[in-house]
């Protein structure tokens, strides 16, 4: 349920500003622009008409402010593809006058010879965007919009402050106000995106808080100040799909009826209930995949647990036993947002499994500033090698590559007879490493590879017990490192979960859960294959459960909903 306090006033500025004025300027501007962009993850050209309206966005910050309205049949999902779709969508496109995707409006107004479609409408087609958003950027506006929000995350529950102040009179005796919620990089299809299912979607309208059309303003000349406050208990998910608190987004816009934007403002919210005021957290070390050289550039992602904006962190780093370099990070960082980046290289002397060591030391919680990472490194000349495949009772299950590091590929085959013996001799060139993967289209293994070099030896074999695939990186010297992708088919279910979370296919792993504070709240080793996590007694909202299998570790993200 949304909950308002509202306050209309009419008086000279000081007046005005003696009344808490806060967030609004009380002198002329020009309008803001609200480009309401019509799309749906089945359209071709929509990734174009994202570009643009972006590249508006980004030539003109804090003056544009973006809607993205997934509505249509462009955006009527098939399958278990996610429905983007609103409530409010359709009420919004049909009085556009929309005869094609993508479409736009610039702030609900017409301009005479940049429709799509009839005489008079507002719906334009991509190309037209620009020159209307600059027309309307240079026109002055009767009123102003200023607008902040907050999200307590103990609570879940998202506060928006919006001010208007009006500098001239409407041409309306009444106007309507509007606060639209966003949604930020949500993944997702997008025909003609090139990204297959991870499209980055942004911008996308999940909820109209003032509802369709918004809130009445009963008095618009000037001198008159309003101001609204709502509060929003968000939701797990809209549709399906979970809402992550860090990506959300506030604009908010008036109107003179259902159509013409007056003006706008847009916000992020900032976040309360954070305990710790400097906490910087280590999530991640990204995999280092068998390093040619001996010089190692580690890649890491780090997340602001604490309330205070992270602007500095002094990070220490060595592998093996070798000395200790410090990387400074410079930047932004507010509260629970994540930045991934990669530190200089460093130096080290190889030894039969090289180790990265990574920590953030004095911040007001240590307990979540260090990790490491195994990785090989590799060296000398490969030369020939022999695999011998071996198939099961199901060859016509069996199939392998074999490729370079960069991905280019040297050979292959499959599938087989059942039990039959496949000898194949490559002559492998210098190159850094090589990558062979064995694959049973069934699932469940069976076929058996054994890899030799020129001497005989024996570098890598696998007795069948890999269900899906295996994977081994041949270095240049004929080591072999295998990674069978341990937890490479750890499913979570459900997403959203209100009582029971399911873990399957991480035997004998061990998990940790947490909460956006980086709190743990529950652990546990050597989890069954099918494992059930009770969390009927967790507030709505976001957590996070680490998985660790020996030194693989992987990271999740549910949604707990009521």
């Amino acid at each position: 349920m949304i909950k308002k306090l509202t306050t209309f006033l009419a008086f000279s500025v000081l007046s005005f500003v003696s009344y808490g004025q806060t967030i609004v300027s009380t002198s002329p501007e020009n309008k803001k622009v609200i480009l309401e962009e019509f799309t749906g993850i089945y359209c071709v050209y929509c990734p174009q008409g994202h570009a643009i309206a972006q590249a508006i966005q980004d030539a003109n910050p804090n003056e544009v402010y973006l809607i993205n309205v997934h509505v249509g049949g462009y955006a009527a999902p098939t399958g278990s593809d996610p429905d983007f779709r609103t409530p409010y969508g359709t009420a919004i496109v049909n009085q556009t006058g929309l005869v094609g995707y993508p479409a736009g409006s610039v702030n609900r107004l017409n301009f005479p010879g940049l429709e799509q479609g009839a005489a008079g409408t507002t719906a334009m087609s991509r190309g037209q965007w620009t020159q209307a958003a600059n027309q309307v950027l240079a026109e002055s506006s009767y009123v102003n919009v200023g607008v902040e929000a907050n999200i307590d995350i103990t609570t879940n529950e998202l506060t928006v402050h919006v001010e208007g102040y009006y500098t001239g009179n409407s041409p309306e005796g009444t106007n309507l106000l509007n606060v639209a919620l966003l949604q930020n990089n949500t993944e997702g299809p997008q025909t003609g995106g090139n990204a297959g299912n991870n499209y980055v979607h942004m911008h996308r309208l999940v909820e109209m808080v003032t509802g369709q059309w918004g809130i009445e303003i009963p008095t618009t000349t000037t001198g008159t100040f309003v101001d609204e406050t709502y509060t929003y208990p968000i939701p797990a998910d809209y549709n399906g799909i979970p809402v992550d608190i860090v990506d959300l987004e506030v604009v908010a816009f008036i109107t003179e009826t259902h159509q013409t934007i007056a003006s706008g403002s847009g916000a992020y919210p900032t976040y309360s209930g954070i305990t710790t005021a400097n906490d910087a957290s280590l999530t991640a070390i990204e995999e280092i995949n068998f390093n040619c050289f001996d010089v190692v550039e580690p890649t890491i992602t780090i997340q602001n647990l604490g309330a205070d904006t992270l602007t500095s962190i002094d990070i220490e780093y060595s592998v093996n036993s070798g000395p200790t370099e410090i990387y400074t990070w410079t930047g932004n960082l507010p509260s629970l947002h994540s930045e991934t980046f990669q530190l200089d290289g460093i130096s080290y002397i190889s030894e039969a499994t090289d180790t990265v060591y990574i920590s953030m030391p004095n911040d007001d919680d240590n307990t979540n500033n260090s990790g490491q990472e195994e990785f090989e490194s590799i060296g000398g000349s490969a030369g020939a090698v022999t695999l011998v495949i071996n198939t099961d009772d199901f060859g016509s299950e069996c199939t392998w590559t074999l490729k370079t590091a960069s991905g280019s590929p040297i050979s292959g085959g499959g599938p087989y007879d059942n039990n039959e013996t496949i000898q194949r001799t490559f002559n492998l060139g210098e190159n850094c490493y090589y990558v062979f993967t064995l694959l049973d289209s069934s699932g469940n293994g069976g076929t058996t590879a054994t890899f030799t070099d020129e001497t005989g030896i024996t570098f890598f074999e696998t007795d069948g017990s890999f269900g899906a695939q295996i994977i081994g990186n041949f270095g240049n010297s004929g080591a072999l490192g295998v990674s069978d992708n341990a937890l490479q088919n750890v499913a979570i279910y459900p997403n959203p979960a209100s009582t029971i979370l399911n873990i399957q296919n991480a035997e004998n792993a061990s998990i940790n859960i947490y909460n956006m504070l980086g709190q743990e709240l529950y652990s546990k080793t050597n989890i069954s294959l099918n494992e059930q996590v009770q969390v009927s007694n967790y507030n709505t909202g976001t957590y996070f459960v680490k998985i660790t299998d020996g030194n693989e570790v992987k990271t999740s993200k549910f949604i707990v909903s009521k």
